[in-house]
């Protein structure tokens, strides 16, 4: 069985997605994507600076539309049995899956990004990947320190990245050292993602997500908030409301989609890091990325 996976953000890189447009019907998405954010992000994808697209309005929608202008382009060939996104991702698999229509998925992306910029510029906030400890010793730190700071992404075994408060994820940094963690690393991001201090931003999306058509996916789609399947479109919609504020169970999902009968892991978008972090997960998983002839 087929799982077709989608990247989140940190996978973007200058030049995604030009050898993309040479294709006409990538060519129509990118020139509709460009009509609907209001600039040429097509051309930052393409020809633009690391600093142009690290820029939060930027950064998000062009992962967004990388993956699904080459999940849309497969056509026919494109047929998955089971589809998951990391955090950002799970936009891109739901318009993949034919649960959003491009236009609404491209503009709730938009909205998500917006939304998530306002809530950093709150209060500042930041993450950390911890490398090396158990998923239990992290979250029990975590917990007993007063200041904000939760674990975000659950990535894979022995890597779970946390999120909080700038004091809160320094403290964190120091006691998982102390405990035996192999590196604390803070992550050059713009706020903690995933995280209690999202709320602002989800209450904004959630409006949003809500006025938006969700039809049921053409497979199950496994969600960030609590790696299960998902095909009925009012828990899907919940479950994207949550995600802002969840963490990212990746690690549980690819054991459940491994557990349902997943035999190749299909990433779809630029990079290549979820390949990676499915091997962690099972060094015996198949594991290979779309390629464009």
């Amino acid at each position: 069985m087929k799982a077709y996976i989608f990247p989140g953000q940190g996978a973007q890189f200058v030049g995604m997605g030009k050898d993309l447009y040479e294709n006409p019907k990538a060519a129509e998405l990118f020139e509709k994507a460009n009509e609907i954010i209001g600039f040429r992000i097509s051309d930052i994808m393409f020809d633009g600076t690391d600093d142009e697209l690290k820029q939060t309005n930027v950064t998000q929608p062009a992962i967004f539309l990388h993956s699904v202008i080459l999940a849309k382009v497969l056509g026919d060939d494109f047929k998955p049995d089971m589809v998951a996104g990391h955090s950002l991702g799970e936009f891109s698999a739901l318009v993949a899956a034919d649960a959003l229509s491009f236009e609404d998925g491209f503009k709730l992306v938009i909205a998500r990004a917006n939304a998530m910029q306002k809530a950093c510029e709150i209060q500042p906030s930041t993450m950390a990947a911890i490398l090396g400890l158990s998923d239990d010793v992290v979250e029990k730190i975590c917990a007993e320190i007063e200041e904000i700071v939760v674990p975000a992404n659950y990535n894979c075994p022995g890597q779970l990245v946390i999120s909080g408060s700038i004091e809160g994820i320094d403290l964190a940094c120091a006691k998982l050292t102390e405990a035996g963690a192999k590196r604390a690393l803070k992550l050059n991001v713009g706020g903690a993602f995933h995280s209690p201090l999202m709320e602002p931003a989800k209450i904004e999306l959630q409006a949003a997500i809500e006025a938006t058509n969700i039809s049921a996916p053409v497979c199950p789609i496994y969600q960030n908030v609590d790696a299960q399947p998902y095909t009925d479109p009012a828990l899907i919609k919940k479950n994207l409301i949550k995600q802002l504020t969840g963490a990212v169970r990746w690690t549980q999902t690819v054991e459940h989609m491994l557990a349902n009968g997943a035999t190749e892991f299909i990433e779809v978008g630029p990079g290549n890091v979820l390949q990676g972090l499915v091997k962690k997960v099972s060094r015996d998983a198949v594991t290979s990325s779309v390629k464009i002839a």
